[in-house]
């Protein structure tokens, strides 16, 4: 595999490692069709003869532990290194103990199978390192884990990811380190855990930006640029800057993550959390959680090689979608047309566009999920790959909002290809949890470059009262976010301008250098935005600049608190001239950092 370095190792002096060797000789699918009637083997095949396919390994304590921990080692084996590679898994674990040691590397889901996570318990880590790029944490990118009691026998939990890493519905018996171990100890960047109870301390480290939404700790420590808090007990009180800690006591509004469970008399339901407004902490540590169940048998399970039409007959039929893991060539988009559907993925399930296609299309309805997907471009010129109602709407769904959860977007890096827009939402009410919309600044060769990888804008929306948690978006070449909707809500925003821009000729729009990062329509008169970071890493030494990284309407009601930039690249790249508007900075031309407390109305708190 050939890679190209990410610009973040060079500044950090950290080289791209080569990649580690494999234990064994697994292949995706080889080692875990042979028996898979054994109760000794893990499987896909569930309850009642389902056939999840052979990318999910279903464990249970009877197997034992030495067998599970060697098939979980070999899965590791293949992903730890394998940024760009096509496999995929879940490592599904039903309800009991096992002592056993997780790694989780690229395209790997680890979850539990129980109605609460304390079903079940893992005696042993869980864990995401940097080992295989000495210890760099920055490009653990594309792996999860939810639904455990994780009991690590040292005490030490490790999760040190970047973006599109998230934990969830977890419950840690001891501490939490958010950063590499030794050797290296290098940075880690971009992570999320929602839903989630840690008895200890949770320790920052070198983790450079951070979300915990509804979560409880017994304690946190450590900072570095920007670390957000929502409806969290026991985070750090409100002091950005110093330390730049941002604490918002409830959340608004959310529902959490649809997830896979397995009864006691051995049938598979998917749990379909309920909404919950102003809260704090988690839905399952004082009981049972509040939502309901749809049998399994009311999906179609999805396997790679099936069509978008294969898919669409079943949703027509008023089936929801189980989407396995693996890799879904797509000529035209799955269309969701009936209100509460749910579509998850499992595995990191990837939807690549080949047809200049669309990926998901919603129509302007309530209550859908959509969950655990990567889209990709795959072709030349996708005008979007993911979008949510069709044009400006009047209709309301904030009593059955559609949610979409850890939704991510690729642009570049495993193939070349193009969109216009990521991820468009025209619906009212939307809520958007955990996002990372990235056009690819390292990859395979010819996958990456300012005319490979072409991508205007991450996220267009358009619908009123939408609601993000954990929104980065990342290089795209026009305005990263455009915001156009009234009244929307943006609880963490982690932005990296493009690293490629070759000239400053090509990246000016009219007198304006550069396009902000964030922007907000003129016409908007209510939005509010809190902890935002942007980050510009020109590396052509061209001498790049950006005018400021936030544009937005000077009104009252459009109010932005606890916003910073940095500056990354070194003497010759360029940089931010302001953060806001006309107010703030400038950084530039090798390590700045600007922060700034508040901005409305044109006046500016620093």
């Amino acid at each position: 595999m050939s890679v190209i370095p990410s610009r973040r190792d060079v500044l950090r002096g950290v080289a791209v490692a080569a990649a580690l060797p494999l234990i064994g000789n697994l292949s995706a699918g080889s080692a875990f069709a042979a028996s898979p009637a054994s109760p000794a083997s893990p499987s896909g095949h569930g309850a009642g003869g389902l056939d999840f396919g052979a990318n999910v390994l279903i464990f249970d304590p009877s197997m034992g532990d030495a067998a599970i921990q060697a098939q979980v080692d070999a899965v590791f084996a293949i992903q730890q290194s394998n940024q760009f590679g096509t496999e995929r898994y879940a490592l599904a674990f039903k309800p009991g103990t096992y002592n056993v040691d997780v790694n989780v590397g690229f395209y790997t889901h680890v979850l539990g199978l129980g109605e609460s996570p304390d079903d079940v318990v893992i005696n042993g880590h869980v864990t995401v390192d940097a080992q295989w790029l000495q210890g760099n944490g920055t490009q653990d990118f594309w792996r999860a884990a939810e639904n455990l009691c994780i009991v690590p026998p040292d005490g030490l939990e490790r999760w040190a990811v970047a973006q599109a890493g998230p934990m969830r519905r977890a419950h840690i018996k001891g501490d939490m380190s958010l950063w590499p171990s030794p050797p290296g100890n290098q940075w880690s960047s971009g992570g999320f855990l929602a839903d989630s109870v840690v008895d200890g301390q949770v320790q920052s480290g070198s983790q450079q930006q951070w979300l915990s939404r509804n979560d409880t700790f017994g304690s946190w420590t450590g900072s570095n640029w920007n670390m957000v808090f929502v409806g969290t007990q026991g985070a750090p009180a409100q002091s950005f800057p110093s330390p730049p800690f941002t604490t918002i006591d409830q959340t608004p509004v959310v529902r959490e993550k649809p997830f896979l469970t397995l009864a006691e008399h051995g049938g598979y339901s998917v749990f379909v959390p309920a909404l919950r407004r102003n809260s704090a902490g988690t839905t399952w540590a004082s009981g049972r959680a509040e939502g309901y169940s749809i049998p399994l048998s009311r999906f179609h399970v999805a396997k790679p090689g099936d069509s978008a039409a294969t898919i669409n007959e079943a949703l027509a039929r008023g089936q929801h979608l189980l989407l396995t893991p693996g890799v879904y060539a797509l000529t035209s988009p799955i269309r969701v047309t009936r209100p509460g559907t749910v579509v998850l993925g499992l595995g990191l399930a990837t939807l690549q566009a080949t047809h200049d296609n669309s990926l998901i299309e919603v129509d302007d309805i309530g209550g859908v999920s959509i969950a655990g997907v990567l889209l990709e471009a795959a072709s030349d010129d996708s005008p979007v790959l993911l979008r949510v109602g069709h044009g400006r709407s009047r209709i309301q769904h904030a009593e059955d909002p559609t949610v979409l959860f850890d939704i991510y977007a690729r642009i570049g890096g495993a193939v070349a290809g193009g969109a216009t827009v990521s991820v468009q939402l025209d619906s009212n009410d939307v809520i958007c949890d955990n996002f990372w919309l990235w056009r690819a600044d390292h990859g395979e060769d010819g996958t990456v470059g300012w005319t490979v990888n072409p991508a205007d804008t991450g996220v267009l929306i358009n619908g009123d009262r939408v609601t993000a948690y954990g929104l980065a978006v990342e290089h795209y070449q026009k305005y990263e976010v455009i915001w156009n909707g009234e009244q929307g809500r943006s609880y963490f925003f982690q932005n990296e301008h493009p690293y490629d821009v070759p000239t400053q000729s090509a990246w000016t729009h009219g007198t304006t250098n550069g396009y902000a990062a964030y922007k907000v329509a003129d016409s908007v008169r209510d939005h509010q935005a809190f902890g935002l970071g942007s980050y510009c890493v020109f590396d052509l030494e061209a001498h790049i600049y950006t005018d400021r990284a936030y544009e937005v309407p000077d009104t009252p009601g459009v109010v932005f608190t606890d916003l910073m930039i940095v500056c990354l690249n070194d003497a010759n790249g360029g940089g931010i001239v302001h953060c806001i508007n006309n107010s703030g900075g400038p950084v530039e031309n090798g390590f700045g950092v600007y922060n700034m407390q508040g901005y409305s109305n044109g006046v500016a708190t620093v």
